[in-house]
């Protein structure tokens, strides 16, 4: 099988509390996370073993549906969740990173490593996939500064 890591970082104009606040509760990924439908089952606050499902749009009108278990939790700097639902992916750990800049911005790094099944054909869809999962994670984590931005009641131009 072959192996894809994409690794997406982007500046959100927020500080690191106000978005942890937002990923650390896992009943709100269908908020952000492009691809995600609905959370089907959720566990509120991510805590290490357990798990959330969700449905999942894959291509066109498809969707999936996905459990994901929480498998490390560092406050305001780290979450990793492993998941399952995505044929022909496999092995998925999905990386969240934050690192504060200053008082008003983080930098979030969105990583997934996997696994593409498929046999040799894994290695000609790779690439496709890495080009969509980048352009994924870029709308997610600009949707997710959206989020906190209206919960701050700060407009899109950066005013209160």
């Amino acid at each position: 099988m072959t192996r894809l890591t994409v690794s997406v970082q982007q500046r959100l104009a927020a500080p690191v509390e106000d978005i942890w606040a937002v990923i650390d509760d896992t009943s709100r990924y269908a908020e952000w996370v492009d691809g995600a439908l609905e959370v089907t089952t959720h566990h509120g606050a991510a805590t290490v073993g357990e798990t959330y499902s969700e449905r999942n749009r894959t291509i066109g009108p498809l969707t999936t549906r996905s459990v994901w278990t929480v498998g490390k939790v560092e406050p305001r700097s780290l979450r990793v969740d492993s998941g399952t639902g995505f044929a022909p992916l496999h092995d998925m750990v999905n990386t969240f990173r934050f690192e504060p800049l200053g008082a008003e911005a983080t930098l979030m790094t969105y990583r997934v490593d996997c696994r593409v099944g498929l046999g040799p054909l894994g290695r000609l869809v790779a690439p496709v996939l890495e080009k969509s999962l980048t352009g994924q994670f870029r709308r997610s984590m600009t949707t997710l500064e959206s989020v906190v931005h209206a919960e701050r009641g700060i407009d899109q131009a950066g005013g209160l």
